[in-house]
C-alpha cells in the first residue's frame, strides 16, 4: 500500500496550495500549543479548511484537553480531522464521536518508552479512529506536544503498528534523507512532516519535493 502524507504547520493559502499541488494527502493546522513552532490562527485555519478539496483530509492539532473545549476549536476551525496532541479524558473519545459524528480522532503517541504501546492501545479502545506517533515529551514543566524536530525509538513504534487495529501515523525528525528507511522500519500508514521540509520555517517546495521522491522510494 501506498504510504500516505501528512503536511504539517500549514500557515498560509499558498502553503496549503503547494501542498495540494504537490499531493499531500493530509494537511495539519496547528492550534495554540504550550510550545513548538507552526502556530496558525484559528481565522487562517479555517479559511484553509475552506480551500481544501476532497479527499485531502484537514487535521487540526488541538491541545485542549475537555471536550468542550476541543469542540469549541473545531467549531472555530471546521476541520475534519481533530488530532489530540495531549492525553484526553477516556470518555472523551465517545462523547467526541457523538457531538461530531462525521470527525475523525487521531490520538498522539508520544514514543518515550515500552509504556507507549499501552497507551496506544487503550486510546484505541477508547475510541480513536487513529494513532500518531511524535517525539514530545508531555511529562516536562513546559509540555512538548509535538514539532521537536527529534527521532524517537522506532522499533517501539513498529511494535505499536503491529499490534494497532486502526491506521498509525509516524512524526518526529523525518526529513528526505530518512523517509524511506522509517517506512521501511515501522511500516506507517502514513508520514507526518513539518520542520524537515521548511527552510527558515516555510514550506519549502524542493525539499517537499524531494521527500515526496524519496518516500516513493
Amino acid at each position: 500500500m501506498r504510504t500516505r502524507l501528512k503536511i504539517c504547520c500549514i500557515s498560509s493559502l499558498d502553503e496549503a496550495r503547494l501542498a495540494i499541488r504537490l499531493g499531500a494527502d493530509a494537511l495539519g493546522l496547528v492550534g495554540e500549543m504550550p510550545s513548538g513552532p507552526g502556530v496558525v490562527g484559528d481565522t487562517v485555519a479555517a479559511q484553509i479548511v475552506q480551500i481544501t478539496p476532497p479527499p485531502i483530509a484537514t487535521f487540526m492539532l488541538t491541545s485542549q484537553t475537555t471536550v468542550d473545549g476541543i469542540m469549541a476549536h473545531q467549531k472555530r476551525v471546521g476541520a475534519n480531522t481533530i488530532q489530540l496532541v495531549d492525553a484526553v479524558p477516556a470518555e472523551a473519545y465517545q462523547q467526541l464521536h457523538q457531538a461530531l459524528p462525521a470527525v475523525k480522532l487521531v490520538q498522539v503517541i508520544h514514543v518515550l518508552d515500552q509504556a507507549n504501546i499501552d497507551e496506544a492501545l487503550l486510546a484505541v479502545h477508547n475510541g480513536a479512529d487513529a494513532l500518531l506517533l511524535d517525539s514530545g515529551n508531555p511529562t516536562l514543566a513546559v509540555k512538548e506536544l509535538g514539532g521537536t524536530g527529534r527521532v524517537h525509538n522506532w522499533l517501539i513504534s513498529r511494535r505499536i503498528v503491529e499490534l494497532s487495529p486502526v491506521p498509525v501515523f509516524l512524526a518526529g525528525g523525518l526529513h528526505p534523507s530518512n523517509a524511506r528507511e522509517a517506512v521501511d522500519t515501522v511500516r506507517p500508514f502514513g508520514l507526518d512532516i513539518c520542520s524537515g521540509v521548511r527552510t527558515n520555517g516555510r514550506l519549502d517546495e524542493h525539499k517537499l519535493t524531494a521527500f515526496i521522491t524519496a518516500l516513493a522510494g
